[in-house]
């Protein structure tokens, strides 16, 4: 199986162009046709975790965190390329999803939500254009007799597919009016005389990639000199972005979400601010850095915020909103959703072996002083 295989399965369930524009995504190290072995799946690619993958013998890892970041000028072994200088130099690829994967459906933001009993969680801000190419639906006015064979036209075009459906369309029998002019070549009727003619309205949807292509079908098979149709621009109604928010489906204490919080990631410690013994009916959730939506959350009014991390500016702000905020450290609010990649993988592959890396973890040691 190819690279370019296990991307293609990895953004049928993780779009890529969910990611914020400011992000480093898709494939950033090696060659989309090589094969794969086996793929290795880590929030970060550290040395460790460059290490396992030579061990176990993996020459794909998908990685959270985009390894390459800033603008590298250098790529050597001692520089601060040294971690990509190594994954070229041992023909591993790298592919990242970083905040696509925040944004999906079913991704890390609803793994937060659901972890912490937040039903029909919402996003919160950042938005980005849905996944699927701006369509549009086309109508188009034929005669009876006609109608089929405009139709069949605009689908073989690649009109009318709507999920694992094709030649979806709609039609409905009316009357046409017109009256040829002088120049004109009328299929029906004849100049200066109103004409009234049996047709049928035809609607079907079209992407943009096929648009101009399916047009130029429906005027290559209409029977009239000027055929009369519509092009209507559909919005999606779909929204994706960052974060989650919405009301418990059940109110609980804090203590008992930091119990649900802890069995979940496996945090050993949380940075609390805010009120620390309250009930809990509403709330958001943000994984890694999320402080720049804050305002959008205190402004929804929740009682709790849980991230994994905010600047000090931000957690006061947070906390003179009368919001708790609950700090998992950054890495610890997303590494317990990588299991959800490693079963979309799983599930669609057979044949490459796929496995969570026991190497990568937490930078921070939690001590007690």
């Amino acid at each position: 199986m190819k690279i370019n295989d296990i991307i293609a399965v990895l953004e049928k369930g993780i779009p890529i162009k969910l990611a914020q524009s400011w992000d480093n995504v898709g494939l950033l190290i090696g060659d989309g046709t090589a094969d794969v072995k086996k793929v290795l799946v880590t929030i970060d690619i550290t040395k460790l975790v460059l290490d396992e993958a030579v061990a176990t013998g993996a020459n794909l890892i998908l990685s959270y965190h985009p390894t390459i970041w800033n603008p590298l000028k250098t790529v050597t072994p001692d520089g601060p390329g040294s971690i990509v200088y190594e994954l070229i130099r041992n023909n591993i690829a790298v592919y990242s999803m970083h905040t696509a994967f925040d944004a999906v459906a079913g991704g890390v933001n609803d793994c937060l939500a659901q972890m912490i009993g937040i039903k029909n969680p919402k996003p919160i801000g950042d938005w980005v254009q849905s996944p699927a190419m701006p369509s549009y639906k086309i109508v188009v006015f034929v005669p009876e007799k006609e109608y089929y064979k405009v139709a069949s036209a605009m689908w073989d075009a690649g009109a009318g597919h709507i999920g694992n459906y094709d030649r979806c369309g709609f039609e409905l029998a009316g009357t046409g009016t017109f009256r040829p002019l002088a120049g004109s070549n009328p299929v029906i009727g004849s100049q200066g005389k109103q004409e009234y003619v049996e047709e049928v309205r035809f609607e079907t949807i079209v992407t943009q990639s096929a648009l101009a292509g399916v047009i130029e079908a429906l005027r290559a098979s209409h029977p009239y000199e000027e055929p009369a149709f519509d092009v209507i621009s559909l919005s999606n109604a779909d929204r994706f972005g960052l974060g989650r928010m919405g009301e418990l489906a059940k109110a609980a204490s804090l203590d008992d979400i930091v119990l649900q919080i802890k069995k979940a990631t496996g945090a050993k410690a949380v940075g609390i601010v805010g009120p620390a013994k309250r009930k809990i009916k509403t709330a958001a959730v943000c994984a890694g850095s999320c402080g720049a939506i804050l305002n959008l959350v205190i402004a929804g009014g929740v009682e709790l915020y849980v991230t994994g991390e905010l600047k000090h500016h931000q957690a006061v702000a947070a906390r003179e909103a009368g919001i708790t905020c609950l700090c998992l450290s950054h890495s610890v609010s997303e590494r317990f959703a990588l299991v959800k990649i490693v079963q979309l993988l799983q599930k669609s592959l057979t044949d490459v072996k796929i496995t969570q890396s026991k190497k990568d973890s937490d930078p921070f040691v939690w001590k007690e002083i």
